[in-house]
């Protein structure tokens, strides 16, 4: 019977504890190194990615195209309905400190989304060696504003 009391005061603060505020951008990195590369130990979720990335390619050789880095964007803006755009910036081991960009538009009115990035095909081979992605920024840009940014651990 005495447990009720501290149980009402832990209750209410649990419950305001777990209302976290939802990430505004989230990105989902996944590296197809090799061709058939899942195996029945794998994690599910990975094989069903693998499958829907190499989904219509037919012959090895489209296989191998499709080989490369995917970077998966969720975004999720309440702050402005405007127009804008996600901005994935990235550095390859073969290029140095070159940045390299790639840009999503965002239409007007939209809250939430999501867009995919692909390094693949010549953009991953380079003289037939990986050109691995080594680090990277993803920027959410509403109404010329940066309104949250990712970046993996190596970005300077």
């Amino acid at each position: 019977m005495k447990l009720w009391k501290p149980l009402a005061v832990a209750l209410p603060a649990l419950v305001l504890m777990s209302c976290g505020t939802p990430q505004v951008l989230e990105v989902r990195p996944l590296h197809i190194r090799e061709i058939g590369a899942t195996d029945e130990g794998d994690d599910p979720m990975i094989r069903g990615e693998y499958q829907r990335r190499m989904h219509g390619a037919i012959g090895v050789q489209e296989q191998g195209e499709r080989l490369g880095q995917y970077y998966t964007v969720l975004w999720n803006d309440d702050s402005t309905t405007g127009a804008g755009q996600i901005v994935f910036e990235y550095q390859q081991g073969i290029s140095g400190s070159r940045v390299k960009k790639m840009v999503s538009s965002i239409e007007a009115g939209k809250t939430s989304g999501k867009a995919d990035f692909a390094i693949i095909g010549k953009e991953y081979r380079v003289e037939g060696h990986p050109a691995r992605v080594l680090a990277w920024r993803c920027k959410l840009i509403r109404d010329g504003r940066e309104v949250a940014s990712r970046q993996s651990y190596l970005w300077q």
